[in-house]
């Protein structure tokens, strides 16, 4: 793959946030490619501070759709605070998110903490959304990495691992979708009991992997220009062309 390739991939790569395929499962020969990708993945300080844990057995997807999750309060504000609300506004910030893509009730920072009085429980089948696949991303949380306060280069590498698996699964046309609800506090203790992993450990966040059964609706994706993210030399020199 040549250079060209390569930059195409990452701006064709995307978050596949629709229903997945459960009667079609990844194949055992890409799942290896993307597992390889992860095994090569730039760490600090060398440590590879990560495990994945694989998950396909379509009983124990079952039972993990059946882990109790609730909307949290602080997901609510501080997505409140990244939200456009016309695709106008958005072109002109060049960051955050369309606010059509959640409920009228999480765009009105009125209703925010009634949504999360009222909210009711969710199953993550509803997050899973058919996936035959999850990949469980854990952490050793008694390591870091050397001077590195609260451990940032640590998980900075867990986000280089992320971007090695995406990359590939994009080449090989898998969906991929990035959960974070794995992490929260409630749904992390159900699925470390449910899965056997160690009290030490850690879950970074989990992946969606498999094949969409439907094209997914094109979205307003946006970044910011050259000139406003790179410097050339100085500070606020962006004379690079």
């Amino acid at each position: 793959m040549n250079d060209g390739n390569i930059l195409k991939l990452i701006q064709q790569r995307k978050s596949a946030r629709v229903p997945f395929d459960p009667r079609r499962p990844v194949g055992k020969r890409e799942l290896k490619q993307i597992m390889e990708a992860a095994r090569w993945t730039p760490t600090a300080h060398n440590m590879q501070n990560f495990e994945v844990i694989v998950i396909d057995d379509a009983k124990l997807l079952q039972r993990l759709g059946e882990v109790e999750s609730r909307v949290s309060g602080e997901f609510l504000r501080e997505n409140f605070q990244q939200l456009s609300f016309s695709r106008k506004e958005l072109l002109q910030k060049k960051v955050g998110i369309l606010g059509t893509n959640f409920p009228p009730s999480w765009r009105d920072p009125a209703k925010l903490e009634e949504v999360v009085r009222e909210s009711a429980q969710q199953h993550l089948s509803q997050t899973i959304n058919g996936s035959p696949t999850l990949l469980i991303v854990v952490y050793d949380s008694r390591k870091r990495a050397p001077a590195s306060k609260g451990d940032v280069l640590g998980l900075l590498s867990l986000g280089c691992l992320m971007e090695n698996m995406w990359l590939v699964a994009q080449s090989l046309g898998i969906g991929f979708q990035v959960m974070s609800v794995f992490s929260g506090e409630l749904v992390e203790r159900s699925v470390k009991r449910l899965l056997g992993i160690p009290e030490h450990m850690k879950i970074a966040y989990a992946i969606r992997l498999g094949y969409p059964i439907r094209k997914q609706t094109s979205y307003l994706r946006v970044r910011r220009d050259m000139a406003g993210v790179v410097h050339h030399n100085q500070y606020e020199a962006r004379d690079l062309g």
